[in-house]
């Protein structure tokens, strides 16, 4: 079966605005994003990338436009199933007046039972992104090959929720996954079990460095902006 390569999108101003975007339009890269989506096509040089798979949000679109534009033989694929978990009333919020709601407490500690206002569950989250890689794996082996590799532009929880699901971790776990902006996370799928090979790269150290305040032991959820 396939390697899939995973892609956060780029810092986007969501991200340095403290937003949680989800599916609220417009929502582009920064400054640093465009340049985190330009250095892709080195990062990725000599990788025989067979499929290119993308969620239909602005930031992910905008992420992958160097390497498309790089490999004109690839053309983009949109998938909605791994767009963004759909916050309901909580899009567009800042993520310190979220920090207050009883639900955040499920959301970082339990959820699996958290269902956003006017949106989703992040189960139901989880379960369309797993079926979409699924179908996505059988296609490109289907038309690729077994060891073919192929790359899927999506977001911070959609991303962890899928190395969840190939460490057979229980959904209640997934925040203890950290996947930056611009990261790639590879999984490499068999027959019988999913490998996680790279998790949250970057190449980039710069988030090792302390804050001077202490974290909080809080996910960010969405997935946080990555290092200052």
């Amino acid at each position: 079966m396939p390697t899939l390569i995973l892609v956060r999108h780029g810092r986007s101003t969501a991200n340095t605005e403290g937003l949680l975007a989800g599916w609220t339009p417009g929502v582009a890269l920064d400054e640093r994003g465009a340049a985190q989506a330009a250095a892709l096509p080195k990062r990725l040089a000599g990788i025989p990338v067979s499929e290119v798979v993308t969620s239909p949000l602005q930031r992910c679109q905008e992420t992958l436009r160097p390497l498309l534009d790089a490999r004109p033989e690839l053309t983009a694929h949109t998938d909605e199933r791994i767009g963004e978990c759909h916050y309901g009333d909580w899009s567009g919020r800042k993520l310190a007046e979220l920090k207050d709601e009883p639900l955040m407490e499920v959301v970082q500690n339990h959820p699996s039972a958290a269902v956003f206002p006017g949106g989703e569950s992040m189960r139901a989250m989880q379960t369309r992104a797993a079926e979409a890689v699924r179908e996505w794996n059988a296609r490109v082996e289907r038309d690729h090959g077994a060891h073919a590799v192929y790359l899927m532009c999506s977001h911070g929880d959609i991303i962890k929720s899928l190395v969840a699901d190939a460490l057979g971790l229980h959904l209640d776990l997934f925040q203890r996954i950290s996947v930056e902006p611009c990261s790639l996370t590879v999984i490499r799928y068999t027959r019988l079990r999913p490998f996680l090979v790279r998790l949250g790269d970057t190449g980039d150290l710069a988030s090792l460095v302390p804050h001077e305040e202490p974290a909080e032991g809080e996910a960010p959820v969405g997935g946080g902006a990555g290092a200052p």
